[in-house]
């Protein structure tokens, strides 16, 4: 694990229940095919391997990551994490927001996303190298743009933006009933 654990201190990542190898593919027996599958082109499916509750998810900053960290998110939260359809539809805008500052106004290359999951919480992060900050900005019902972190501050429990020795995580919680 590279740094960016600041601001985590205390924060305990459940371990999975089930196997990771095979958790939440949804195909019996594909563990036991011994030959990988066949790759794509990266060019077809800009789809990247990799699991953001497991560890941070590395993303190109384009805005066709936006879509590509919308459907990683929901994935996780009903897929994996059975959270209900309505809190998954919180989030996967939020993080759409936050990868949307990330990827308009860093200049940078590529941007991190990451889940967390502890009793009670849920925790979506996204990092980039950039160390300057978002600003929550007074919005009218009107406005059409900089409704970002407007959303953010009112969808999660608490939302914030610890910065690291390169760049800045910017993440939100928000409170999960626990089954």
């Amino acid at each position: 694990m590279m740094g960016g654990m600041a601001g985590l201190e205390g924060m305990e990542q459940p371990r999975p229940r089930s196997e990771p190898a095979a958790a939440g593919r949804g195909i019996p027996g594909a563990d036991r095919d011994q030959a990988p599958a066949p790759r794509r082109p990266v060019s077809a499916t800009p789809e990247p391997a990799g699991d953001p509750a497991l560890g941070e998810v590395r993303l190109p900053s384009r805005p066709q990551s936006a879509g590509i960290a919308r459907r990683l998110t929901a994935a996780v939260l009903l897929k994996q994490w059975s959270l209900t359809p309505q809190l998954a539809e919180h989030a996967v805008l939020l993080v759409s927001e936050l990868v949307g500052n990330a990827v308009r106004h860093t200049g940078a290359r590529t941007f991190g996303l990451r889940m967390l999951r502890r009793r009670g919480w849920i925790r979506i992060e996204v990092r980039d190298p950039s160390r300057g900050l978002p600003c929550l900005m007074p919005v009218q019902e009107t406005d059409l743009s900089g409704r970002g972190l407007f959303l953010v501050d009112t969808l999660s429990e608490r939302w914030g933006v610890d910065l690291l020795p390169r760049g800045k995580t910017t993440w939100f919680e928000m409170r999960i009933a626990d089954r």
